[in-house]
């Protein structure tokens, strides 16, 4: 079958809205150790690249060849990628197959770091601690607020395809230098973050009081006297490092967490902070 020349191809906004839909619910698709998102990013372009290279031509097997390497980056940021993608094989052709393989590699990093930081970790931690006090309160506001950031979320997505695929490669110029920056500042705001939550949501304290002749000795009086919240953050602490230990997985890590606490609740050890 002839090739179709790109000057044929143009993106609809069913195109846009493919790519949005299939990013949303299908981008792990296929995901493996050794390609993780490639054959899910593949499957995202797979009607494009069909509408701009032609159905079982050279330059759609080359060209899916390479949208099948390795490629992982933010769930959050992978459309912006594919934007600049079909931006720049739309113009260039199959020409393009070497470039868009270098800005992919290039892109998923810093893509990858400031999405999981910002998307995975930040927002779910803020919004998600302020929904679940309104929820513990018995405000049924709390899971609105919780769903509605997550549309919010959504859109986002779904709006930084065209804006993408309109800038091209113009895009990757204007973040030149910026997103080390942003990782950075997202990195830093993330670390403030988990430690006001360490001390607002680990509501734990030692309430054994020994008692020594007719004096009582409260141990959490004395800790408090040292450092306020010192019992929250050696908790956190110490799941960290469990969860840096080479055989240590996140689920083995919260039945540890549970256990423990059962036992030293049952024993009077810990318990929570009024």
């Amino acid at each position: 079958m002839e090739t179709k020349s790109k000057k044929n191809f143009e993106m609809t906004k069913k195109d846009f809205n493919q790519i949005n839909r299939r990013s949303l619910f299908f981008n792990q698709w296929g995901w493996n150790y050794e390609r993780m998102q490639g054959s899910g990013y593949l499957y995202i372009l797979m009607p494009q690249l069909r509408k701009l290279y032609g159905d079982h031509t050279p330059e759609l097997k080359s060209a899916m060849k390479m949208q099948n390497q390795f490629f992982n980056t933010s769930n959050f940021f992978n459309t912006i990628i594919q934007g600049i993608d079909i931006a720049i094989e739309e113009k260039e052709g199959a020409s393009s197959i070497e470039t868009v393989a270098g800005i992919k590699s290039g892109l998923m990093g810093p893509f990858a770091a400031i999405g999981d930081s910002i998307f995975a970790a930040l927002v779910p931690a803020i919004m998600g601690a302020i929904a679940a006090n309104m929820a513990v309160q018995g405000n049924a506001v709390g899971a609105f607020l919780w769903m509605a950031v997550n549309f919010v979320i959504m859109w986002f997505r779904w709006i930084q395809l065209r804006f993408a695929y309109n800038q091209g490669v113009n895009l990757v110029t204007a973040l030149q230098g910026q997103l080390n920056a942003l990782t950075d500042a997202a990195t830093l705001l993330g670390v403030y973050v988990v430690g006001a939550l360490a001390a607002t949501m680990v509501n734990t304290k030692i309430i054994y009081v020994a008692h020594l002749g007719k004096m009582a000795v409260n141990f959490q009086d004395k800790i408090d006297m040292i450092m306020p919240k010192l019992i929250p953050a050696l908790i956190v602490g110490a799941i960290y490092w469990m969860l840096g230990r080479k055989r240590m997985t996140s689920t083995r890590a919260i039945f540890i967490v549970i256990i423990v606490a059962v036992i030293l609740s049952a024993l009077g050890v810990l318990g929570k902070a009024v």
